[in-house]
């Protein structure tokens, strides 16, 4: 059926009273359309190119034709697009099978579906590809943004689902919505219910991720001057919250966040060593007491924990985490089995008093002082030179700790900056750029220069990457550690105390390391724009909030595992709870929701009048003695039929007098009832009716 909209109507009024004027199976198409693009948008950055520019091609044609009321494709149309999805999938992912390639044709065939959209078993069809392609989406991200727009998602398919069911007229879609936000808002406490008390038993809640590119900016390898490019990235690595005596935190230089441990040094590019990384048990020595803290480490694809320097426990992890066992290596860095692909929340103990390593010189400590043969030079024979001078003021050869006052206090003094960007130096001589020649560089030169420098002056020495830092949220008292506060410092080995941490950043920038200032790229013309209307500090104090919010999402949803329900019921009173327990709990949850769902139908319901409530026992009993009768017999027609039948019948004339007498003063009642006498008139009925169902009826027993 087509629009009787004058033309000059769809050219010149808005685009509502354009919509208003489309037949209804054009207006529910474009309104499913709608819902299915808004579903499949966020796996644009999960799926392949093809996949969502084929599907967005697929639903334009089909707005297209809802518009021009022009007929859908043939089979033979649809079986070659078909064809070509499960060839490019096959091409892409090399399989039909698993989590991409099925994503990916899921995503297809609900595009395609939409092609054959003809009646309303196909509309279910196409809504039911719909829950499933929305709930594909959790496979790649359960963050708070994905899940509220998975939620309009629904609300959407709901809503069309409903208007589907509504066959007469052309209904409004607000009307089906209105009922869609009902039925949704009655599910809502089974939802919850079965949120909280349904079980979680690993492997069965997660889907191991199959890619393993890694989201975080931290790697095995570093190259000097990569490290500043995530200056320019905000997103939250990490958030930790404190558990002190009096609430005090740690000071604020102490903040040092571990991540991988590099050794292997060709000039420009250093790597982690092998043999370091070895999961052997490190010489770690503390003292004082620890430093209890609880960290929520968004995912990275990555195995390592960068913890806060340093944890000789094990770190707690729940119980059925996808990561597997934790362990620690010799260079004191803590490492999953598997990637963290998940929130993880850890609970550990840092002790920030600690030494690590051996004692006295050893033979493995050598291949912290080995150098490529002919690199930086100018480095070397710095180091020569420092040695020298502090050779000339005591007579002998300085210790280390000398050297390292030395060496810093060239940092201090001789005119060197702390910059953003620095650039990366594509000869294989840095230190020897950032040492005589450009005299700047971010967190990555300083120390990869520092530890070249100790080398050259015989001093084992190593770079580690992690964190430094980071900002306190006020909302909830959880530190924030950011991809921005990416940091490179180094160890030396120090006989009689082993490896000692050294940050030479803090020698060429103390507010960096003390005061946590942080270089940050120039705002883009969006940030200025927005700048100019909202001040810094009311745009800080919405960051804070959203970051609180979405952490508490983190810990309550995202990571609500099975030791918090056995915590939940432990709270409820239960001594020792176990996965039956939860069983229980939630079939009285259960049977109690369905049983309040029973009340509240039942006196909710709308009861008839006594007068209805009399007629329609009545017309139960003409059914059981074989006079059937629907819901438009008036209670005259019935008398006229009870006379037609049963009057011949001698045994059964005095009864079908009395019932048609009696149904036709139902009928007076009803239409031409007495002034203030109905309630008694109807219960005069009422007495008339029990003494006609004493009597004997045709075709039934009496009762």
């Amino acid at each position: 059926m087509k629009s009787t909209a004058p033309p000059a109507r769809h050219a010149h009024g808005s685009w509502r009273q354009r919509l208003t004027a489309l037949p209804r199976d054009a207006r529910d198409t474009l309104f499913v359309l709608a819902v299915i693009a808004w579903i499949m948008l966020p796996q644009v950055q999960h799926t392949a190119w093809w996949t969502c520019t084929f599907a967005a091609a697929l639903l334009l044609w089909r707005a297209r034709l809802a518009l021009s009321g022009a007929p859908l494709p043939g089979r033979w149309v649809l079986a070659g697009a078909l064809t070509i999805a499960i060839a490019a999938t096959w091409a892409t992912h090399k399989t039909l099978v698993g989590r991409d390639a099925g994503v990916t044709l899921i995503v297809m065939l609900l595009a395609l579906k939409t092609l054959e959209l003809r009646a309303r078993r196909d509309a279910m069809v196409v809504f039911f590809l719909g829950f499933f392609v929305l709930l594909s989406n959790f496979f790649y991200s359960q963050s708070l943004p994905i899940a509220v727009a998975m939620v309009l998602g629904l609300m959407g398919l709901l809503t069309a689902l409903v208007n589907a069911h509504m066959t007469a007229g052309k209904p409004p879609l607000m009307q089906a919505l209105r009922t869609a936000s009902r039925l949704a808002l009655w599910g809502a406490p089974m939802m919850v219910v079965l949120f909280l008390f349904f079980p979680r038993m690993a492997p069965i809640w997660g889907v191991p991720s199959e890619d393993l590119a890694s989201r975080s900016g931290l790697s095995e390898n570093m190259r000097v001057g990569e490290v500043a490019a995530l200056a320019l990235d905000a997103s939250v690595a990490l958030r930790i919250r404190f558990d002190t005596p009096g609430g005090q935190e740690p000071p604020a230089n102490t903040l040092y966040f571990r991540g991988p441990v590099l050794s292997l040094f060709d000039g420009r590019n250093w790597q982690a060593d092998p043999v370091s990384d070895a999961m052997t048990m490190p010489q770690l020595r503390v003292s004082g007491e620890p430093i209890r803290y609880q960290m929520l480490i968004e995912p990275s694809k990555r195995r390592w924990l960068t913890l806060l320097d340093a944890v000789k426990t094990e770190p707690q992890i729940p119980p059925g985490a996808s990561v597997g066992r934790l362990r620690m290596s010799s260079s004191l860095q803590w490492q999953s089995w598997r990637p963290i692909t998940d929130v993880l929340r850890v609970d550990a103990q840092s002790h920030l008093d600690f030494s690590h390593g051996p004692l006295q010189l050893t033979p493995e400590l050598r291949r912290y002082l080995q150098l490529p043969p002919g690199s930086n030079p100018r480095t070397q024979a710095l180091g020569e030179q420092l040695r020298a001078e502090l050779r000339a003021q005591r007579g002998a050869d300085a210790d280390t700790d000398r050297l390292i006052a030395a060496a810093l206090q060239h940092l201090k003094t001789g005119g060197y900056t702390y910059t953003l960007e620095p650039g990366v130096v594509d000869s294989v001589h840095t230190a020897d750029d950032f040492w005589f020649d450009s005299r700047q560089g971010f967190c990555e030169h300083i120390a990869s220069a520092f530890a070249v420098l100790m080398r050259g002056m015989g001093v084992p020495a190593r770079i580690v990457t992690g964190y430094q830092g980071g900002d306190r949220n006020s909302v909830d008292n959880y530190w924030t550690v950011r991809n921005s506060d990416a940091h490179a410092w180094t160890e030396v080995w120090i006989a009689g105390q082993g490896w000692v941490r050294v940050d030479p950043t803090g020698a060429v920038a103390p507010s960096r390391v003390g005061q946590f200032q942080r270089l940050s790229a120039p705002p883009g013309a969006f940030a200025s724009a927005v700048g100019n209307f909202v001040d810094t500090g009311t745009l800080e104090k919405l960051r804070a909030a959203w970051e609180a919010v979405n952490n508490r999402w983190n810990q309550w949803v995202i990571n609500y595992t099975q030791s918090r329900q056995l915590n939940l019921l432990q709270s409820l009173g239960f001594e020792s709870p176990d996965w039956t327990d939860l069983l229980r709990l939630l079939a009285v949850s259960l049977s109690a929701l369905a049983l309040l769902w029973l009340v509240w139908t039942r006196a909710t319901r709308p009861h008839r009048d006594g007068w209805s409530q009399l007629m329609h026992d009545a017309k139960l009993r003409l059914q059981r003695a074989g006079m059937a009768s629907g819901a438009s017999d008036s209670a005259r027609s019935l008398s006229h039929r009870v006379q037609e039948r049963w009057t011949k019948e001698s045994a059964f004339a005095p009864l079908a007098a009395a019932l048609s007498d009696w149904l036709l003063d139902m009928e007076r009642l009803r239409y031409a009832p007495s002034q203030g006498n109905e309630a008694s008139e109807l219960k005069t009925l009422r007495q008339r009716w029990q003494s006609l169902r004493r009597q004997r009826w045709p075709h039934t027993l009496n009762e």
